[in-house]
């Protein structure tokens, strides 16, 4: 018995062991970039291997970053996307989930099939140009929103989740005269909310991140995202360092502190939302 209880004791220590080193190699990339952007530009640039402390300090980056007259328009821009682009997708995703997850629905089986179809196989990025074009959505917010209104993977957990509902709670619903959209808001999504907040947090993550699309469909300037404006910024101090021996010393923090400006806001999210995550996904993946 104690033989057993030292071999549970060794396990359940190297499981720890594990996990520590898991997560140190998880969370140094992001403070190495954190160090390094308050870091001083000249020391930055002499120094190679492990960053674990900021090289004298020095916010010159940042400014560098700052003073750009685009990021707030950028900023705002992202703002608008990750709001409605979010809460589009979750109109048309809870919608399409619960009608996909109750039995009985005309073509149910089919319409999912099509679904699942589109996760495998993509038209390729010139015929999707030209179906935005001749929608006439080039150059608008909606060619950044409407084209992945839904995610098919997304779909698909949520539906899972709704199959969880127990079946008496909806059929009693139904004696008591509720229609569809009641059962829906009052059974099904207070029943779902950790699925919810995880889908939430999925789209939201995707709209801020996003900037391929951005770059594709849009030309008009006041209309870029945060994440186009900073790719822009470290192109332009890349290709300005062969000429200009001050940002030779600056291009380095400035790649750092962009990163930092543009990822920290949505990290911020996640503690909010952490303790939804595990139990929505395990909800919305496995079927009883």
């Amino acid at each position: 018995m104690k033989k057993r209880l030292t071999k549970d004791k060794l396990f359940v220590a190297a499981v720890y062991v594990l996990l520590a080193l898991l997560t140190v190699i998880c969370l140094y990339p992001m403070w190495h970039v954190v160090m390094g952007s308050i870091s001083d530009p000249i020391a930055l640039l002499r120094h190679d291997g492990v960053l674990l402390r900021p090289l004298g300090f020095s916010m010159e980056g940042y400014r560098m970053v700052t003073k750009n007259p685009n990021i707030p328009i950028g900023y705002r821009n992202t703002i608008l996307y990750v709001v409605l682009g979010t809460l589009l997708n979750m109109v048309l995703t809870v919608l399409g989930a619960y009608a996909l997850s109750r039995k009985g629905y005309m073509f149910r089986r089919t319409i999912t099939l099509l679904l699942v179809f589109t996760m495998y196989f993509n038209a390729g990025l010139v015929p999707n140009f030209l179906l935005v074009r001749s929608l006439g959505l080039y150059n608008s917010i909606g060619a950044l929103l409407l084209p992945g209104a839904i995610s098919t993977w997304n779909l698909i957990v949520m539906k899972t989740a709704f199959q969880t509902v127990p079946q008496s709670l909806e059929e009693s619903a139904r004696m008591d005269g509720a229609n569809d959209f009641v059962i829906l808001f009052r059974i099904f999504l207070p029943l779902s909310k950790a699925t919810l907040a995880v889908m939430v947090l999925f789209y939201a993550v995707g709209h801020w991140s996003a900037w391929f699309n951005a770059m594709i469909y849009l030309r008009d300037r006041s209309k870029y995202p945060l994440q186009l404006i900073m790719r822009e910024i470290l192109i332009s101090s890349s290709a300005n360092a062969s000429s200009d021996a001050d940002v030779i010393f600056l291009e380095e923090v400035i790649r750092y502190a962009t990163i930092v400006v543009s990822t920290v806001p949505v990290l911020c999210l996640y503690p909010f939302a952490q303790k939804y995550f595990m139990k929505g996904v395990m909800m919305g993946s496995v079927k009883e």
